[in-house]
């Protein structure tokens, strides 16, 4: 029999978020470059839920306490008193009376998992070191000790002393104008989930996009930047028009260098982007309008725990469809909802059915296994339905009244199906029933009555394939329109088993081994590993020394490892790791290392 759990609580995090709630971190911190590691001090403001509480429980990972004091600078007792190998340690201290502010001082650990830092060469201009951090979802506790829990929300004040001629920023109101002198202040008045919270420092500039959006980059890759990005402002009005007033004051983005390890990262008012988003032709932008949408479905209304991830992920993919179709219209949007389904299809045919459900079940795991596709894409899915049988005028006014209604809390499952019984099925009873929703929310697998979604647009690749396949030769003037989605699609589609004489021909055709779009030379390397077309590995080990993105660095790796190229993936891996974000690199180690 499963294990029933506790499904209010976050079983991610040690603190006694129920007792006593920190609600405003007072943050110093020292960038030391030479030594790779943030000297810091945080004073936490403290609300106490049950007033006889005189111990506070906070989360630390791999960090040196040297001291904790309360308002009045009277010490405080302390230990490190748990340890867990995902979840960090516990931070125990000894509260007297009811002490309104802790202080600790502290500094991190230069491998700490939640902070990279980059030498000058791993930089574009080669000059200054870079430092970004990574914080979701348990990462916040590797450089600053707190409550690392979405539970608990939290505004923040910084200063940051960095060396002279470095910017940094965080997730808070930049200021581009602030003079390099080495000193920077920052505010985010408004509560955030800690894994929200954010930094980073380097040779950086920054480009206005509009009114309220803008970029900051690297000198070298600004202008691309600008361009690329310059839709955003547009974004943020349609995304206005559907889920009300944009809440934050500004969204500015920054692109990192290639480690960053994921697509986007919603930090507020400064989302982390990869540089991979940068194509020259506008194709992969759709991950700016999900960092976008972040901002009301995961920053204004978040996951209480991590087993609740799909109410961030799935309502932020649907209303990323949505921005995309007003922005780029009908077809892209529906082009990115059939690779969407895509994706998921792989993961249905591959993972067990137990982990099939839109609650990422990992209570007693890694948080990072709940970045899965049933949290984004089979979540996506279930809010399209939900638009389906409502109609989008109706479902619209719901998806509104949602998000004002949880505005700046975290919520669980069970408070999303609550809420849903309350409205949904009251006001749209005919449309869809307790049954329907239940099914979605907890059934494994894809609904029985669940319809595939499809694209006109596609007919095109799949009738260049039909004749191929037919012994027909492929004819390159057939594909001069087509779109990035149709590449992923027509690479998808490909069988599994392909002779070498046939991929060196779609090479010669295409060029896809020296292919400069991120996503389809990943594509395009996955089909060439499980064919063993070995004229791609000098080009795959480029791909995988210098990109960091985690959706494109463990699908390769893995492939490398079923098709048998052990020595490849052991050398391959060894020289890439040391550019790798340490997040990444403690989840990969445990599959390819050795």
């Amino acid at each position: 029999m499963s294990k029933q759990w506790d499904n209010n609580q976050d079983h991610h995090s040690f603190a006694n978020v129920d007792n006593v709630r920190v609600t405003h971190l007072d943050l110093e911190l020292s960038v030391q470059f030479e030594q790779k590691q943030l000297l810091g001090k945080v004073d936490l403001q403290l609300n106490y839920l049950d007033p006889q509480c005189r111990e506070l429980y906070l989360d630390c990972r791999s960090l040196t306490i040297e001291s904790i004091v309360d308002d009045v600078g009277q010490a405080l007792a302390f230990s490190v008193d748990q340890q867990d190998p995902i979840l960090g340690e516990r931070l125990n201290i000894s509260l007297l009376s009811a002490t309104k502010q802790v202080s600790i001082s502290y500094r991190t650990s230069a491998d700490a998992q939640g902070l990279q830092w980059l030498t000058p060469q791993q930089t574009s201009g080669k000059q200054l070191p870079f430092l970004f951090s990574q914080s979701q979802p348990i990462n916040a506790r590797s450089w600053i000790p707190l409550q690392d829990s979405p539970k608990a929300r939290i505004t923040f004040s910084a200063s940051v002393e960095v060396p002279k001629g470095m910017r940094a920023v965080m997730s808070a109101m930049n200021d581009a104008s602030t003079p390099l002198d080495g000193k920077f202040i920052f505010e985010m008045e408004k509560p955030i989930p800690t894994h929200l919270l954010a930094i980073a420092v380097g040779d950086l500039q920054f480009g206005a996009i509009g009114p309220r959006t803008g970029v900051y980059a690297e000198p070298e890759v600004l202008s691309a930047a600008v361009k690329e990005f310059e839709d955003t402002e547009r974004m943020v009005e349609i995304a206005e028009s559907l889920l009300g007033p944009y809440p934050w004051g500004r969204y500015d983005m920054i692109v990192l260098p290639p480690s960053f390890p994921f697509g986007g990262m919603e930090n507020p008012r400064l989302a982390f982007m990869t540089p991979t988003l940068i194509a020259g032709d506008k194709s992969l932008v759709s991950t700016v309008a999900h960092e976008l949408a972040h901002s009301w479905t995961g920053n204004l209304v978040s996951n209480a725990t991590w087993r609740d991830l799909w109410l961030n992920e799935g309502f932020t993919t649907y209303f990323t469809n949505r921005i995309v179709e007003a922005v780029f219209g009908k077809e892209q949007a529906q082009l990115e909802v059939v690779l969407e389904y895509g994706r998921l299809k792989e993961e249905l045919a591959s993972m067990p059915l137990a982990v099939q459900t839109l609650p990422a079940n990992v209570q007693a795991g890694d948080p990072n296994d709940a970045f899965n596709r049933f949290t984004y894409d089979k979540a996506s899915m279930f809010v399209h339905d939900l638009e389906k049988r409502l109609g989008r005028k109706s479902f619209d006014k719901f998806l509104y009244q949602y998000v004002s209604h949880f505005a700046f809390e975290a919520i669980t499952t069970e408070t999303f199906v609550d809420y849903a019984k309350q409205t949904l099925l009251v006001e749209h009873g005919d449309k869809i029933s307790e049954q329907v929703l239940q099914e979605w929310v907890y059934g494994r697998g894809m609904p029985y009555w669940f319809t595939p979604p499809s694209s006109d647009s596609l007919d095109k690749v799949d009738a260049l394939l039909t004749d191929w396949q037919a012994g027909g030769k492929i004819d390159k003037q057939n594909t001069q329109d087509w779109r990035v989605h149709h590449w992923q699609y027509f690479l998808g589609c490909l069988p599994e088993s392909i002779s070498q004489q046939t991929l060196m021909q779609l090479d010669e055709v295409f060029d896809f081994t020296h292919s400069t779009n991120a996503e389809i030379a990943c594509d395009w390397y996955r089909v060439a590993i499980r064919n063993h077309y070995d004229p791609v590995l000098p080009a795959l080990e480029q791909y995988l020394v210098k990109i960091g993105r985690g959706k494109f660095v463990r699908p390769l790796f893995t492939e490398l490892q079923l098709a048998g190229y052990h020595t490849e993936l052991a050398a391959i891996y060894a020289k890439a790791r040391g550019g790798y974000h340490p997040s990444l690199a403690v989840q990969l180690d445990k599959q390819f290392a050795g």
